[in-house]
């Protein structure tokens, strides 16, 4: 299914070299023209920091490994191209063991291209490329600077001689030679269903780094069984995945181009996610999860999805799109399918909804509800220094994970609530991702009544809710109270007051009446407000102050206690708005 999706996807791509091709960066020219002239080698190497001015051509490629390797079709590294050797030379020169094997590979180079010189009998160039290569350049022509492992083009009269049509034609068959599984008879392709020659295994691999990987990385097969005990019944290379040549080819090509662009990839920690639809689309999809401040109107209309969802008949007539997402991790030379999606484009616009709906947090100051970005949310489950995320220490995979339930609109990992407690006892921070994060995780659980609110909810009267809820207040009154004070009882408190409330906010009530005492004195505007807000926040309890709190209700009473400091911000902005509202002109300019 994942071939035929990748194949179907060619045929919609723009910019896909042609078969066999490779988009690579071309180093060094070989200029060559019929008139006579001396060739000569021109450098192309962009100026250091400068890769965009770097000469990027398509290419004939295909993978090749061993000790032995075949050259490729007019564009190669000089080691093919110039005899140049490898490996570090001492005073006598290159060692003798490079030098053989430079001069073996550019004879099996000007093997290959002597074949396209006597099958392109039409191509005056081919023959003149050949004599040129063939009689070699003098040592005073190579620049000393020329590496063997630069690549090198050859252009004659202005013309690269890898686009000319014969070359295409003679490499195509070239890699069929190399890469078929050799029957005689063409077979049936797992693919495509229509019979074809058969590869033995995939011509192009996925390109260096295009899987970000915290090991080495290196080219890696998407398809690879090299040893009878990987393949089913012993069999090895791509004998239980028949795949013609055709598909092979375009399905390897619109993946590499898609891990190129901008526009189907999302880099994660441990891999790379990709998608694409059936159908192009407009609107964006994963990339809002990833905006710092999505469109409300967009977030809106996903929301909107998720709560009108069509039974299945219907959803297939009113949106027919499908959507696809890759994810590839990488181990050495073989990638790693993490996961494949492949549903209604409508379910993804549901799930995404339900993604936005479950996390969003109020924002008291702009009272709006604000979204968080996915790497957002990723980074607030490491740890912070008082200052910021420290970078690098959330938990391995976590990324992943957490795409995995936007997608796929399940809950995030079972590790995520324990883990996000922990850090808060131990950071004492609380801000509006790790607030998404707990709302998710609670949202998200088996328990459909337990679905916090993105914003205080004063009719709860659930016990680890409302401690959250106190605490907060009693927090607020010794702030204002004591504004100049260096660590507050929620720096001090917190922490105990999350898991056993009930010892630690009697003591903060009773010790609260100090502060109030000195408010009703000194700012009566702010004791009044304060007050009745304890006296609410208490007055809701309808039983003893719970001695000790599970989990979940840690995480309710976090939610409680970041809901109703929201709230308090509400209400201060508001008063302020009031205010200024209110002032004469003077006032205002003064």
């Amino acid at each position: 299914m994942l071939l035929q999706r990748l194949t179907e996807q060619a045929g919609r791509l723009e910019g896909l070299p042609p078969e066999f091709y490779r988009y690579r960066q071309i180093d060094w020219v070989l200029l060559i023209t019929t008139g006579g002239a001396a060739p000569s080698l021109a450098d192309r190497r962009p100026p250091p920091k400068s890769r965009g001015e770097a000469v990027v051509e398509p290419v004939p490629y295909v993978q090749r490994s061993g000790t032995r390797v075949p050259p490729f079709l007019l564009v190669d590294t000089a080691e093919f191209v110039l005899g140049r050797p490898r490996g570090e030379a001492d005073e006598q020169g290159p060692k003798a063991k490079d030098t053989a094997e430079a001069a073996r590979r550019r004879q099996e180079y000007l093997a290959l291209l002597r074949r396209w010189a006597d099958e392109a009998s039409d191509e005056p160039s081919a023959g003149l490329v050949l004599e040129v290569l063939t009689r070699g350049l003098a040592k005073d022509e190579i620049p000393p600077e020329v590496d063997a492992r630069h690549t090198v083009g050859i252009v004659v009269d202005g013309r690269w001689l890898h686009e000319r049509a014969s070359v295409r034609e003679l490499w195509a068959r070239v890699v069929r030679e190399r890469k078929g599984a050799g029957g005689a008879e063409q077979e049936l392709c797992l693919v495509c269903g229509e019979p074809g020659d058969l590869l033995s295994t995939i011509p192009e691999p996925i390109k260096k780094g295009s899987i970000p990987s915290t090991g080495g990385s290196n080219e890696a097969q998407l398809v690879s069984v090299n040893s009878p005990a990987q393949g089913r019944g012993g069999a090895i290379k791509l004998v239980n995945t028949p795949v013609c040549d055709r598909c092979g080819g375009r399905a390897m090509a619109a993946l590499n181009n898609m891990l190129a662009s901008h526009s189907h990839r999302r880099s994660l920690s441990d891999g790379v996610l990709l998608w694409w639809t059936r159908e192009p689309v407009d609107e964006p999809l994963i990339e809002l999860i990833d905006d710092n401040d999505p469109d409300p109107d967009a977030v809106a209309h996903l929301i909107d999805t998720l709560h009108e969802t069509p039974d299945p008949a219907a959803a297939d007539r009113v949106d027919p799109n499908d959507f696809y997402a890759l994810t590839l991790g990488l181990n050495n030379a073989r990638t790693v399918v993490r996961e494949w999606l492949d549903v209604p484009l409508h379910t993804v616009k549901a799930n995404l909804g339900a993604w936005f709906e479950d996390h969003g947090v109020h924002d008291g100051w702009r009272g709006t509800t604000r979204y968080l970005p996915l790497w957002h949310l990723t980074l607030a489950t490491g740890r912070h220094n008082g200052t910021q995320y420290v970078k690098g220490t959330a938990p391995h995979g976590i990324e992943r994970e957490l795409l995995h339930s936007a997608l796929r609109r399940t809950p995030p990992p079972a590790r995520l609530l324990s883990h996000l407690l922990q850090r808060i006892r131990a950071d004492h921070r609380i801000d509006a991702p790790r607030t998404a994060l707990l709302r998710l995780a609670l949202n998200r659980s088996h328990d459909r009544t337990d679905r916090p609110m993105p914003r205080l909810d004063p009719d709860s009267t659930d016990p680890a809710y409302l401690c959250g809820r106190a605490f907060a207040v009693l927090e607020a009154i010794q702030e204002a109270a004591l504004p100049d004070i260096k660590a507050t009882i929620g720096d001090k408190y917190f922490g105990t007051a999350m898991t056993a409330p009930a010892a630690v906010l009697a003591n903060l009530r009773h010790g609260a009446n100090a502060h109030l005492k000195r408010l009703r004195r000194d700012k009566k505007g702010a004791y009044l407000a304060l007050n009745v807000r304890l006296a609410q926040a208490f007055g809701a309890f309808t039983d003893d102050l719970p001695t000790h709190l599970s989990p979940r209700e840690q995480a309710r009473f976090v939610i409680g206690y970041e809901q109703q400091r929201a709230a308090d911000f509400a209400a201060r902005a508001a008063a302020k708005a009031a205010k200024a509202a209110a002032a004469t002109p003077d006032e205002q300019l003064a």
